[in-house]
């Protein structure tokens, strides 16, 4: 197994936003309360010499959780180690990690939630104590030996905090929840990556991406690359509110920023279903979608928009859902 530790001002070569993610807290648009928060705590540890405290950063996907791991990395100039909670299948993975730190390092772990329980009890010590407890032999002539390790400072991300133990989700002494953004910050992040990407647009250009951009920084640069194609082909180059809105008209994103599996979740629950309530798995199997990806990546938006409700027997919509899709809602659904 590999360990890809970066210098504060690397990124991975491999990371598709490379060229746009942050470097630093000043370069961060958005989350400023949790910016003003961390660059506390990060003042504080690195006036003192110490390793900042364990971080949580948890939110929907795209909103910035790894970037912000970055950028702690790079505040206190400190060495970058990533990995992700699938990735680490036994306790020699985890020990294999975090006996080759530095003194310091950032140790990153993306979708932490998705560590077996056993593994989550290996970093108990390690995030206490700074330790790492090795069985060493079999049966009666098993032995524990005791690995010391430098001080660390432990970040991990998840979509999904309630999965996480109690006991290692306490463990982090910094915990910050990551919020969608409003349209003003978008449209901020969207002129940056314009300019990072030499894309000529127009402020009604960028405001059209904004907006369809359901809250995520993610999905904002995703689309500003492909409305940037649309206008070299179909146009002089120039993002104009114009050219933004036929090219997302044409990627099938609508003025909500819903795309087609979003409006197929709505017509499934509003024709098929009646409005519903429906289960999730039957939701998920009735557009052809996993159930985690259906409550990780869409049902968040869909509830922000309060186009669907969870209720006690499943997943319904709303009037507002039935009035975006055009469709009459059924005289006997009483839900708002």
């Amino acid at each position: 197994m590999s360990v890809r530790v970066h210098t504060p001002e690397e990124l991975p070569e491999d990371d598709p936003d490379r060229s746009l993610r942050p470097r630093r807290l000043e370069d961060f648009i958005g989350q400023d309360a949790v910016k003003d928060q961390l660059a506390v705590s990060i003042t504080a540890a690195a006036s003192r010499g110490e390793a900042l405290d364990h971080v949580l950063l948890a939110g929907p996907p795209g909103l910035g959780k790894t970037s912000l791991a970055q950028i702690v990395a790079a505040e206190l100039d400190v060495p970058f180690v990533q990995t992700a909670g699938p990735a680490l299948e036994r306790k020699g993975d985890v020990a294999a990690f975090l006996t080759a730190l530095e003194p310091r390092s950032v140790f990153f772990v993306d979708e932490i939630h998705r560590l077996a329980r056993a593994l989550e009890e290996t970093f108990y010590p390690a995030m206490e104590d700074r330790c790492l407890p090795i069985t060493v032999g079999q049966g009666a002539g098993a032995r524990v030996v005791t690995i010391d390790l430098p001080p660390f400072t432990l970040v991990g991300a998840t979509t999904r905090t309630g999965l996480l133990s109690t006991p290692l989700r306490d463990r982090f002494g910094i915990q910050h929840r990551l919020e969608h953004y409003d349209a003003a910050d978008l449209g901020r992040i969207v002129r940056r990556s314009a300019r990072l990407l030499g894309v000529a647009i127009e402020d009604g250009g960028a405001v059209a991406v904004a907006d369809r951009s359901r809250g995520t920084p993610r999905v904002a640069n995703r689309l500003l690359r492909r409305v940037r194609d649309y206008a070299e082909v179909h146009g002089d180059g120039v993002v104009t509110a114009q050219v933004a809105s036929a090219a997302l008209d044409l990627l099938e994103v609508d003025r909500l920023g819903l795309d087609r599996l979003d409006r197929e979740i709505l017509r499934t629950i509003c024709g098929k279903f009646s409005g519903g309530p429906v289960g999730l798995s039957t939701l998920a199997a009735s557009v052809g979608e996993e159930q985690d990806t259906i409550e990780d990546v869409y049902e968040p938006y869909l509830l922000q928009l309060g186009l669907i409700e969870r209720t006690p027997r499943g997943r319904a919509a709303t009037r507002l859902a039935f009035a975006h899709l055009g469709l009459a809602r059924p005289a006997a659904l009483t839900l708002l």
